[in-house]
């Protein structure tokens, strides 16, 4: 379990093929930052840009350590099958600040950049969401892009996809990778875990016969 809170930017310096077929994954060697592995062992969970991963490998030493990601995984996210700049965040522990929102680390869609222009101090990025993630999207609500807990300013439903803005204050754009998109960048989407579970309970059948509150 995360907040999307970022708590260091790495760099994935390699990417390695686990075998021969578009059915076998990949391994990454990624660069930390200093200090940043102090206190991370092998089996750890690190989310990069949002995708919950476990560390199968560490050189403390050297400030990098690997994680192993299925073809499925690549499949589903964006962002982790080449080398570039990418947002970590380990695992929270029991008594850690809940700074950003409850996230899961399980990317539910990709998004594209659609806008990303400076207003002010601030940045508005802007994005085109799967149209099936737009239920889940409200004004306020929270959405974690590339593993970074942000708060929706508006929604609107298109056609085919759901646009949302975002406004980012500079301390985001500068500690985190997000200073680096651009109109047609590809981003890592995770709904609010409260939205899930709303639509779960509205949606679930109810026995045939069982009356609500027996």
């Amino acid at each position: 379990m995360f907040t999307g809170i970022i708590t260091g930017v790495g760099r994935i310096a390699a990417v390695h093929d686990l075998g021969s077929s578009l059915q076998h994954g990949k391994r990454l060697d990624i660069e930390a930052p200093d200090g940043y592995l102090d206190d991370v062992g092998p089996g750890d969970s690190i989310a990069l840009n949002g995708a919950c991963m476990t560390v199968t490998g560490l050189d403390a030493a050297r400030r990098s350590f690997t994680v192993e990601i299925s073809a499925e995984s690549l499949d589903k996210t964006a962002g982790l099958g080449q080398p570039g700049a990418i947002n970590l965040e380990k695992a929270i522990r029991a008594n850690d600040r809940l700074g950003g929102h409850l996230v899961s680390g399980h990317v539910d869609g990709i998004g594209t950049v659609t806008g990303f222009v400076q207003v002010g101090e601030s940045w508005e990025l802007r994005l085109a969401a799967p149209r099936a993630l737009g239920k889940y999207l409200a004004y306020k609500g929270s959405i974690t892009v590339n593993g970074v807990s942000l708060t929706v300013n508006t929604v609107a439903d298109r056609a085919d996809t759901t646009e949302i803005s975002i406004n980012l204050i500079p301390h985001t754009v500068q500690n985190t990778a997000l200073g680096r998109l651009e109109p047609g960048s590809r981003v890592n989407l995770e709904i609010d875990l409260i939205a899930r579970y709303v639509e779960r309970m509205l949606t679930a059948a109810q026995p045939a016969g069982e009356k609500a509150g027996a």
